[in-house]
């Protein structure tokens, strides 16, 4: 049966994992027929598939919190814990009320520990919490004045959604919800969208999509959008049959790229690096000439790209809620290969639930540890055309069984109506 459903969250419709994951559950929840409200900051939400999901965009007249610093195109960016208790009051309540304004609902959904529950809390509807992660590791985590906050704002919740194990770990730690209220849900992948093609259709593909892209020249570069002349320069890159390694995600420390590109030189093959951040021109630095920046790149660009790459590698250092490009890559049937420490460690579980046994292991590498992620680089793609099919068609199965969207957003409706 059809049910009315508001999603709140405080940020964007693209770029990091919130926002897909926000975008991806309103376009799931709609095309299954339901009554769907996404509100938040987005200045361009024509941009973005949400389905027959409406947005709408609450009224800030303060500073947006956030928990790491970014730059908002028409947004005051500050860091929630420096963030005033006025100006957060004023924040919750301005959003609650928008909240309010498109009630009632059958559910709401509220993003982010902070400040989803205080606004869950402050809207007067029933609520369910998406913790991601961030907001965990990057504010509360030291802060014992957040942790008190969302501890109180989280009780009333009607449910505590956690990506992973790890997340619900870390939860346990910071706030201590109630545990019969805490359900681990990963987040989930379009297998529709994101599927195996054939090379020569996939690069061609990925041609005309960069081909698409607004110019971005050196003297006016914006790192948030395609680097100019992809095109030109992922045709040449392709040129040939050699390996191809992708990473796929933000240019800062704690990502691990340095790592990649660091074990890169041991291993016979060709990289390209996907992403904007604050270490791209040291990593740039760092690379041979066989490792190609692009800058970041959408989702219209990487179902072509992954399906190009013969293994994914995500190299965090610092604790994953999850691990969405990983899942994403092992749609599209690229192996992924990923750090073995929190969400991301349940990832390669999952994969390896589907791997032969004999090839388990290829699934992640120690963190942090530049030889073991160069040794597993160079078994994966050494081994026998026969041997890597079995684990790119095995990748693919662990995201339909595990990581759809349609799977994640029924799984969802059924906690809040329990």
């Amino acid at each position: 049966m059809p049910v009315r459903i508001l999603i709140w969250h405080g940020y964007l419709l693209g770029g990091t994992g919130s926002n897909v994951y926000t975008r991806s559950l309103a376009r799931a929840w709609s095309k299954a027929g339901h009554d769907v409200v996404v509100l938040c900051q987005e200045p361009h939400p024509d941009r973005y598939d949400v389905g027959g999901a409406r947005v709408v965009r609450p009224r800030l007249d303060g500073p947006l919190p956030v928990f790491v610093l970014d730059r908002y195109e028409d947004a005051q960016a500050q860091l929630l814990a420096q963030v005033t208790l006025a100006d957060r009051a004023r924040f919750v309540e301005q959003n609650a009320a928008a909240v309010r304004a498109e009630g009632p609902a059958d559910l709401l959904v509220t993003n982010h520990v902070l400040l989803g529950g205080p606004v869950g809390a402050a809207s007067g509807l029933p609520y369910v919490v998406k913790a991601h992660g961030s907001e965990l590791e990057f504010s509360m985590r030291g802060d014992a004045g957040l942790c008190a906050w969302a501890r109180e704002t989280l009780a009333p919740a009607q449910a505590v959604l956690a990506g992973s194990e790890h997340v619900v770990g870390v939860l346990d730690e910071l706030v201590g919800p109630d545990p019969a209220r805490v359900h681990v849900v990963p987040p989930g992948v379009d297998v529709v969208r994101f599927r195996p093609q054939p090379r020569a259709a996939a690069l061609a593909s990925l041609l005309s999509e960069c081909a698409r892209d607004a110019a971005n020249p050196p003297g006016s570069h914006d790192e948030r959008r395609p680097d100019e002349g992809n095109a030109e320069r992922l045709a040449s890159f392709f040129t040939g049959d050699r390996r191809t390694v992708l990473y796929v995600g933000k240019l800062s420390a704690e990502k691990g790229v340095s790592l990649l590109v660091e074990a890169l030189r041991q291993v016979d093959a060709r990289a390209v690096v996907v992403g904007f951040g604050p270490a791209r021109a040291e990593l740039e630095a760092a690379a041979g000439p066989d490792v190609l920046f692009t800058g970041p790149l959408e989702h219209r660009h990487l179902e072509h790209l992954w399906p190009l790459a013969d293994v994914s590698v995500t190299p965090s250092v610092f604790p994953e809620a999850f691990g969405m490009v990983a899942a994403e890559a092992a749609a599209c049937a690229s192996p992924p290969l990923v750090a073995r420490h929190s969400g991301l460690a349940e990832v390669a579980a999952g994969l390896e639930q589907e791997y032969p046994p004999h090839l388990r292991h290829l699934a992640s590498f120690e963190r942090g540890n530049t030889d073991d992620l160069a040794a597993r680089l160079t078994e994966l793609l050494a081994l026998s055309a026969d041997e890597w099919q079995q684990v790119s068609s095995a990748a693919r199965r662990a995201a339909e069984r595990l990581w759809s969207w349609e799977h994640v957003a029924q799984r969802i409706l059924a906690i809040a109506q329990r």
